[in-house]
């Protein structure tokens, strides 16, 4: 069993996990500190045990607030953080670094404003195309040899890119984007995953918010949201990725649950070693996301939403040509 895995069940973890980043960065929220602290509380009330966040998102800030709201549970919960990318702060650009100094000099600056002595999974956040990953993760693997984090994880790379990190260092869990309108992952890292024993963990299993029925053809993106740069959220392209929502949405609603739980039951439903991450900034959003680790899908209905939102019925890439720069993963047009 995975190191992932297992330290789940030590946590007694549903299979729901919680992505932090929304409080603190990527769509546009102002969500004040004491807003922010109640939430975290509140998702571990009701049952949260898998807490994921990274250095980058709001420049540090994401992590000094999960230190401050977790600190007196940190035994109760698995705690997942990334290094190699991060804010500069003289320029507030975006710097993807995979030099092994760097990641431990990251590494002890995250368990600072974590206040905790280790991160359960530590995740290479992108690959930095000017090192090795091998390098990366053996910086990675020397940090679990002195206790500092629990196991190595990636994010956003390829199939090819983890075999060559697993035999330098054993991968506890590889993060991708992974939902039902992004089925990139299927290409090859999860039968990949699978045959290595290496956790999958879907981020944006809401299709950022898409899934859950947040996005509409007049949604006007603010001010630092990601989505107003991303193609299948461009003009062009939502009306018609909302007209193939409409069949999903019919389907959540004759099973009498929200969109947000059919999206992420059908993730659950891909594979016991698959596992999702959504995101919100709501309480209750938190509580309705969380009772999808419930519902199980027979095979007429998971068939019935295979054939939904496949790629050739999805207009637009998910990321714009500067971001798919930094990422590693397989594409279905290469």
């Amino acid at each position: 069993m995975s190191m992932f895995f297992q330290r789940l069940k030590e946590v007694s973890s549903p299979a729901v996990g919680l992505g932090c980043m929304n409080l603190s960065h990527g769509y546009g929220q102002q969500v004040s500190e004491k807003d922010a602290l109640r939430a975290l509380h509140e998702a571990f009330e009701m049952g949260y045990r898998h807490f994921d966040t990274a250095t980058l998102y709001g420049a540090t800030a994401n992590e000094r607030l999960l230190g401050n709201a977790l600190k007196n549970k940190r035994q109760a919960l698995l705690l997942a953080s990334k290094c190699g990318m991060a804010i500069d702060v003289e320029t507030g650009k975006r710097v993807i670094n995979g030099r092994p100094d760097i990641l431990r000099q990251q590494c002890e600056a995250s368990l600072t404003r974590l206040k905790t002595d280790h991160i359960d999974i530590y995740y290479l956040h992108r690959l930095d195309p000017d090192v090795p990953v091998e390098e990366s993760v053996g910086a990675l693997g020397k940090l679990v040899d002195e206790g500092k984090i629990g196991g190595v994880g990636l994010s956003e790379v390829s199939a090819k890119t983890l075999s060559k990190a697993h035999k330098e260092y054993s991968i506890a869990a590889v993060q991708s984007e992974y939902s039902l309108w992004t089925r990139n992952p299927e290409i090859a890292l999860i039968k990949a995953c699978q045959t290595l024993d290496v956790a999958m963990v879907a981020f944006s299993p809401l299709g950022r918010g898409f899934l859950a029925g947040a996005i509409q053809v007049d949604t006007v993106f603010g001010e630092g949201d990601m989505r107003a740069n991303m193609p299948r959220f461009n003009a062009d392209n939502l009306p018609k990725n909302l007209a193939v929502l409409s069949r999903f949405q019919a389907l959540a609603q004759s099973l009498d649950v929200t969109t947000a739980q059919l999206a992420l039951a059908w993730v659950n439903a891909q594979g016991s070693h698959i596992v999702p991450i959504p995101g919100t900034c709501s309480i209750a959003h938190m509580r309705e996301n969380l009772a999808a680790d419930s519902l199980v899908l027979d095979k007429n209905y998971l068939s019935d939403l295979n054939s939904m939102m496949t790629p050739e019925q999805i207009a637009g890439e998910r990321y714009s040509s500067a971001q798919q720069a930094d990422i590693d993963t397989e594409e279905f047009n290469q």
